[in-house]
């Protein structure tokens, strides 16, 4: 009995006579002290008392903790199992608002996208067929993107040598309906760095970072993307011209949106980058400089 993981209690006239180590643990008290005490003094809790007296099943939420119990009863005594179910509740709760959070992000885009191709079913100006269909191109790159956010921590990272090029070169095209939207300009360094990750997620990372500047910038402003290159780990440090945020080690938590930020978002891109960072060995930060602006730096180790 001591080796199941649920709390276990027996009982005889509402006296308890039996105390697994995991009851042990769930009610802090020892077997030996638990024993010939009445159920409330141990399990301190009247609905308990009353569920290991009458039998049946009871969920019950004590503090932080879910617990799920089972009792039951004979003449003589009866059963109580109490099985704490807290973090796995937890972890389904995280789920359900991080789906809720993507399912709503989904909706803009796919309207948007209905809406361009019912406007394109009819004869348009070419300059104005061209402006619908540059809106459909960039609802359906952010689509792609929410669908690798939602992904990301399922997918193998298969870590290899390139040249960061590779990866800007992509960023930038992939950004371009972005950046023109917003007026903004990307400037990417010239230089033949090589770094050590897996390719498609560092480009999942830049698109982020890219993207929260450009929110984050004012509008007809600069983002640039400066490379530290030191023997044992690169930087790479992403720049927007805005303001100093309110909260920097708060915007990398899950559903978290800095305030002021343009347009509509998850507040998951941040946690995204990481997650994807720290689990290569690399760490996350974020600050303002004066003269500068906001400083979102990522570090590679090698």
């Amino acid at each position: 009995m001591d080796s199941i993981p649920q709390a276990l209690l027996l009982h005889e006239r509402g006296r308890v006579c039996f105390l697994n180590r995991a009851g042990e643990v769930l009610w802090g008290v020892s077997r030996t002290r638990a024993q010939g005490r009445s159920l409330l003094e141990v399990v301190r809790k009247h609905q308990l008392e009353r569920l290991a007296l009458s039998g049946g099943y009871l969920e019950l939420e004590v503090g932080e903790r879910f617990l799920v119990c089972n009792a039951t009863v004979s003449s003589e005594g009866g059963t109580l199992t109490v099985e704490d179910r807290s973090e796995s509740r937890q972890r389904e709760q995280e789920l359900h608002e991080v789906m809720a959070v993507l399912s709503h992000e989904f909706r803009t885009p796919v309207t948007a996208v209905l809406g361009v191709l019912e406007a394109l079913e009819y004869e348009l100006p070419p300059e104005l067929q061209r402006s619908f269909v540059g809106q459909g191109l960039s609802e359906m790159g952010r689509l792609r993107r929410l669908v690798e956010d939602m992904t990301v921590g399922f997918r193998i990272s298969v870590k290899r040598p390139f040249r960061l090029l590779e990866v800007t070169l992509r960023a930038e095209k992939l950004l371009a309906v972005e950046l023109e939207r917003h007026g903004a300009t990307l400037v990417l360094p010239n230089g033949e760095v090589e770094v050590l990750a897996d390719l498609d997620k560092l480009l999942q990372v830049l698109l982020n970072l890219f993207e929260n500047a450009i929110r984050h910038g004012p509008d007809g402003g600069t983002v640039r993307l400066e490379v530290q290159d030191f023997n044992a780990y690169v930087v790479l440090r992403v720049i927007d011209e805005g303001g100093p945020l309110p909260d920097y080690l708060g915007i990398f938590r899950a559903r978290e949106r800095g305030k002021g930020a343009k347009g509509v978002g998850s507040g998951m891109g941040l946690y995204i980058i990481k997650t994807i960072v720290e689990g290569w060995g690399g760490s996350v930060g974020a600050a303002h400089e004066p003269g500068v602006g906001n400083v979102f730096s990522v570090t590679l180790p090698r």
